[in-house]
């Protein structure tokens, strides 16, 4: 994969929690996890889990979507530019309120690399509409969750697997999720998704109705 433009994350959290008024002492003890990974993941050191984004994201009353937004109150250059997109995308990186499409080339996909081998690509976006539009990729042993635990969320979910094998753990159930297999449920309810196979899991996915 190449990636057009890498969001600054990190950057993007911080902003979040001082705009709200949160120290990292207080939104580690929120999401549970410490102090030290929250700084890491905010200075870019460490990635988060796909659990602990949404935990952090959820505490801080904002969107996952939000996260790829670039801004330069968050003191973060736009790879744009430097002129690793085409113009148009250049435009729409420098504005938050950006429309990403109609049409978004295989190399001009924002990428998220997340922690226990999981990586978010964002298909698109138009500005108003609550849904996060995401081709994911869990790597062989990758998991949602790097401590195994479940996670839980706003929104409801949409899943499409279009190669590989994932485990979806949903509440007490557990469910073998193959090619062409489907999934949809609130995302409140406690999931987790891992990879046990030798090949990457790739799919689109929709969720929608995150918070604000």
């Amino acid at each position: 994969m190449s990636p057009a433009v890498v969001p600054p994350v990190g950057a993007r959290i911080r902003q979040a929690r001082l705009e709200r008024g949160t120290s990292l002492r207080a939104l580690a003890r929120e999401v549970g996890v410490s102090a030290s990974l929250v700084s890491q993941i905010e200075t870019g050191k460490s990635q988060p889990s796909v659990s602990t984004l949404y935990a952090i994201t959820t505490a801080l009353g904002i969107s996952v979507e939000s996260l790829f937004d670039v801004r330069e109150s968050a003191g973060v250059t736009p790879r744009a530019a430097l002129g690793t997109v085409l113009p148009a995308l250049a435009a729409f990186a420098a504005d938050p309120g950006r429309r990403i499409g109609p049409l978004v080339g295989a190399g001009e996909r924002e990428t998220l690399e997340l922690d226990s081998g999981v990586v978010w690509e964002r298909l698109g976006r138009v500005p108003g509409a609550d849904v996060d539009f995401l081709l994911v990729t869990y790597r062989p042993g990758g998991s949602s969750s790097g401590s195994g635990g479940l996670m839980r969320h706003p929104g409801t979910e949409y899943g499409f697997l279009t190669s590989g094998e994932l485990i979806l753990t949903l509440g007490f159930d557990e469910y073998t999720v193959r090619p062409g297999d489907a999934v949809c449920f609130e995302s409140t309810t406690p999931h987790r998704y891992r990879n046990d196979g030798e090949v990457p899991a790739v799919g689109v996915w929709f969720v929608s109705g995150d918070v604000q």
